[in-house]
């Protein structure tokens, strides 16, 4: 066919699935809704482009050649993934993605769970950890996230979904463990544990005469060890605390620090179907909390 472009097409697949699986073009073309001559053309086509024989054909049987079987094995396994992604476009809705770095939401992260799995059970929620300030979002590991890190926001179609209450973190052998309650300027005494890249507290809590000395941190794990030490307490959102409960860490109220917003964020031009769903989920979970009037 001089002139003529020729490409592998699913429909070419199909067919030669539908003969090997029936046992003849005829039936073939029965279970495909097809002529047995547009059958006929689309294994001809296939086996032009590829540029071997697939099958032996014969008045009583057709098999597999050896390339046919090597073949047919392969375009199985295609047709899978198309018909599966031909499911997922067109539902939208298999699979819901969040990213966090630090917490999902919080003390609500449960209740958010059980009331999606209740009222959304088509659609599988799974909350996955990313430590990068996008949680993962940027990297393209999710379909929406919960950021409390300080973000340039103006990338990202986001939505407040409200406050959390700022916790210190103390060993539970600290001097401080015996208080109910902190204050900030005392923070500025100790060392402070402290992540950059996805923490929720920078210095300007500070005056830069008054600020503490600072151990930075990796992640949460490096976090917590850094603190359940002794050598180190932490500030972060009461998500953390209600988390990351952990044998030699206990955790006291802020008495005067700002709320921590919290976000959700997604992507402006390819999101989620369910992300307006979410967000008034996650809103009205947050209402209750402590912080919510702030």
């Amino acid at each position: 066919m001089e002139g003529i472009a020729l490409s592998l097409e699913f429909k070419q697949l199909r067919c030669l699935v539908a003969i090997i699986d029936t046992g003849s073009f005829t039936d073939a073309a029965l279970e495909l809704g097809q002529s047995q001559a547009s059958v006929s053309r689309n294994l001809a086509g296939l086996e032009q482009f590829l540029g071997v024989r697939l099958l032996h054909r014969s008045s009583r049987s057709v098999e597999p050649t050896t390339a046919g079987v090597r073949v047919l094995a392969r375009a199985r396994v295609l047709l899978s993934g198309a018909d599966g992604l031909v499911a997922e476009a067109t539902s939208g809705l298999g699979q819901l993605r969040i990213g966090h770095a630090w917490s999902a939401f919080g003390r609500h992260t449960t209740e958010f769970q059980r009331l999606w799995r209740a009222q959304h059970p088509e659609t599988d929620l799974r909350l996955i950890r990313h430590n990068t300030p996008t949680g993962g979002l940027a990297e393209g590991s999710c379909d929406l996230a919960v950021v409390r890190a300080p973000l340039e926001l103006k990338s990202w179609s986001h939505a407040l979904i409200g406050y959390e209450t700022r916790y210190v973190a103390l060993a539970s052998d600290d001097p401080w463990a015996r208080r109910r309650t902190l204050r900030l300027d005392e923070i500025a005494l100790r060392t402070l544990a402290l992540d950059r890249r996805t923490g929720t507290t920078g210095l300007g809590l500070w005056r830069e005469d008054g600020q503490p000395a600072i151990e930075y941190t990796r992640d949460i794990d490096d976090w917590l060890s850094a603190i359940s030490s002794g050598r180190c307490i932490g500030l972060t959102p009461e998500s953390t605390a209600f988390q990351y409960r952990r044998d030699g860490i206990i955790y006291r109220p802020l008495r005067d620090g700002e709320p921590v917003p919290v976000y959700l964020i997604w992507r402006a031009k390819d999101f989620h179907p369910a992300t307006h769903t979410v967000v008034a989920m996650a809103m009205a979970l947050f209402q209750g909390s402590p912080a919510a009037e702030h």
